[in-house]
């Protein structure tokens, strides 16, 4: 905890492990709770003492996101400190850009133009723009709508498996139907059939996302996460490296495991990417390294911080610190950026999962020996799991949700990951 930080009011948006992970990195600068606002209470959030969390009905879209955030504006129109506003998600992070300009006059917004975070945001004019900077991702097609209407068959131009997944995941999250899944490993053509048929028929709009399959197992691949200030200097960049991913459908792909790493090449080419765009704000990039070509591939740019990116504060730099040192401080402009996980002698694993799931699935090689060797070493976290922060009913919830992780991972491992 900081004492001599001038005064700040963080406010979130959302209820899941990103606005924990938010608000604990708040807490541990400044020993103080977190307001939050979310249309529904979710488990992370549920008997804590450090997120003061209000729920709104209909708050996750518009109208009535706006015309509650207007309400709750002149709730902190007379705070003459600075309030500082983070959407903890896509939808959030979405509706701050798109209002910014009603919402700027109170509250701090570290957040790209609306113009430019539609263009990132979606994956066809987003791979457009990886073209432009020479960042590889992996052969992709776009499979939209009116192709699957037609009575011509879509072409498919790459060996099974494939990689599908939904141009629009904010979209996404309200579409419903039998076997849905955050992404998919689609094994044939008639599985592939099938998913398109349910998802437009289920009331899904957008494109969908035809890749090639990287081949390897989830230690393939790498996460960065960036801090890019006002003036669009990158200020922090932290990679890391999982080893594991959730195989529960609702949740595939999310990091349930990270190895710290550093990697200059990266970190360099991501930085001329962040500062040519003119970005600003918290970025999360999603690669997969390719043994075919000895290159990372992009899958995604997501526009926030990651409901896994925990493990950059756990490793030593502050996610919060950030936002705070470029809006409240405003010591950040003249300081160096930084490179994070250089010494190895510092690295924390990071966990999302019960050390005996990560033993029992994470592929067997030298980065889990790595990790096996910080486990016995106690240089390990969980955002969940917060020694200031627990309570008879928070342990008994976070017992419960770990025997939810274990029995799906029982479950889905072999069907969407083995």
């Amino acid at each position: 905890m900081n004492s001599n930080l001038p005064d700040f009011t963080p406010v979130l948006l959302g209820s899941d492990f990103n606005v924990y992970g938010m608000a604990r990195s708040f807490y541990e600068l400044t020993g103080k709770p977190v307001k939050a606002f979310a249309e529904q209470q979710l488990a992370p959030t549920r008997f804590t003492k450090i997120v003061d969390l209000e729920l709104i009905d209909g708050f996750a879209d518009d109208p009535q996101w706006i015309n509650s955030m207007l309400k709750i504006k002149e709730r902190y129109r007379d705070h003459k400190e600075p309030v500082i506003l983070i959407g903890c998600g896509d939808g959030y992070a979405e509706l701050i850009s798109k209002h910014k300009d009603e919402l700027s006059d109170v509250f701090v917004c570290p957040y790209i133009d609306f113009d430019l975070l539609k263009r990132l945001n979606k994956k066809e004019s987003f791979y457009e723009i990886c073209d432009q900077y020479n960042l590889p991702y992996p052969k992709t097609k776009v499979i939209t709508k009116e192709m699957w209407a037609s009575d011509e068959p879509i072409e498919q131009p790459f060996d099974y498996p494939v990689a599908l997944k939904p141009s629009n995941s904010v979209e996404w999250v309200d579409i419903h139907f039998d076997g849905r899944k955050k992404a998919y490993r689609v094994k044939s053509r008639p599985e592939l059939d099938e998913i398109l048929q349910k998802a437009y028929t289920n009331g899904y709009e957008s494109d969908f996302i035809l890749q090639d399959f990287i081949p390897g197992d989830d230690s393939n691949m790498r996460v960065l996460n960036a801090y890019v200030d006002q003036n669009h200097h990158v200020k922090m960049m932290c990679l890391g490296h999982p080893l594991l991913e959730d195989p529960s459908p609702s949740a595939i792909g999310n990091y349930v495991a990270i190895l710290p790493e550093y990697n200059k090449d990266i970190y360099q080419r991501f930085q001329k990417f962040l500062e040519d765009i003119k970005f600003t704000g918290y970025a999360n990039f999603d690669m997969k390294y390719d043994s075919r070509d000895n290159t990372y591939k992009l899958f995604e740019i997501n526009l926030r911080q990651g409901r896994s990116s925990f493990f950059v504060t756990l490793n030593g730099y502050n996610l919060a610190q950030w936002v705070v040192r470029d809006y409240v401080t405003k010591d950040l402009a003249d300081a160096e950026t930084v490179y994070g996980n250089k010494d190895a002698n510092k690295h924390q694993l990071w966990l999302g999962v019960p050390v005996k799931v990560f033993k029992k699935y994470a592929r067997q090689n030298g980065d889990k020996e790595r990790a096996l060797d910080l486990i016995d070493h106690k240089r390990y976290g969980m955002t969940y799991r917060y020694d200031k922060d627990m309570n008879i009913k928070r342990w008994a919830l976070l017992k419960w949700m770990e025997h939810i992780y274990t029995k799906n991972f029982n479950r889905y491992f072999k069907e969407n990951k083995g």
